[in-house]
């Protein structure tokens, strides 16, 4: 069986960022907001409104991280949002109670990439798959049962009470696993995660998701040398890792 770079030989375990990396959020998000529109006859450019949505994310968990707000799942951060910018779209008399509760679920129901299923199948073979998020536990049960991702444990920061990037969220990972933190893989689109996990002592591996923010985003892809592996997909990190398989994908 092919193996992985000498330097990633000792990894046992890999830990998932999911929004961007995983799963498609952007687009899922317009589909249900382009369906609802089109139900409740809403005029709304669904687009902007999910990028506005995704843009309140960092700055609603900073009031957590910063004493604003007590401990608050993702799912009652993302409702703050929601609620505001329906204001803010005109669009605040549309929706009811229920309406508004199933909306923003939307993030429960997000699709995979289309190498996520089959890459972490691949990658199961070996290693033991969590994700690492920030999503609420609720929240990742259901997308994983909904999308199909073949998780072996569903780790979140709710199990912290604390945000990533904060380091008790990496810690509570390699706690939880049983594994020290030179032997767990954090993968994520997002430099950021992956260097707060690196000062944690986790290796690290970058997928490369140009598409994240849409086709007309400039992302900047350029590779932090703290990273120990970069790959185009998950599929590509399977290869890259020396799982059998590539070259059915």
């Amino acid at each position: 069986m092919p193996q992985p770079p000498a330097a990633l030989a000792d990894v046992r375990a890999l830990t998932f960022d999911v929004f961007g990396t995983v799963v498609d959020w952007r687009s899922s998000v317009i589909r249900e907001g382009e369906a609802l529109g089109e139900r409740l006859d809403l005029t709304v450019d669904w687009a902007a409104f999910a990028d506005a949505w995704r843009g309140g994310y960092a700055p609603a968990m900073d009031r957590v991280r910063h004493g604003e707000l007590p401990w608050t799942r993702l799912d009652d951060l993302h409702r703050m949002t929601l609620d505001r910018l329906l204001e803010e779209f005109g669009i605040g008399d549309a929706l009811n109670e229920a309406e508004r509760e199933h909306f923003n679920r939307v993030w429960h129901r997000l699709a995979p990439w289309p190498d996520s299923v089959a890459g972490l199948a691949r990658l199961r073979e070996r290693y033991v798959l969590a994700t690492l998020s920030n999503g609420n536990v609720s929240l990742l049960v259901n997308m994983a049962k909904r999308a199909g991702l073949p998780w072996d444990c569903v780790l979140s920061a709710e199990l912290a009470g604390h945000y990533k990037r904060d380091p008790e969220v990496y810690h509570m990972a390699a706690r939880l696993l049983d594994q020290p933190p030179e032997r767990m893989l954090m993968v994520a689109a997002h430099q950021d995660d992956l260097q707060a996990a690196h000062r944690e002592g986790f290796r690290t591996a970058f997928i490369r998701r140009p598409l994240e923010h849409g086709p007309d985003a400039t992302p900047d892809l350029s590779v932090d040398p703290i990273v120990d592996l970069v790959a185009d997909d998950i599929q590509d990190l399977a290869d890259r890792l020396g799982l059998p398989g590539g070259a059915r994908h």
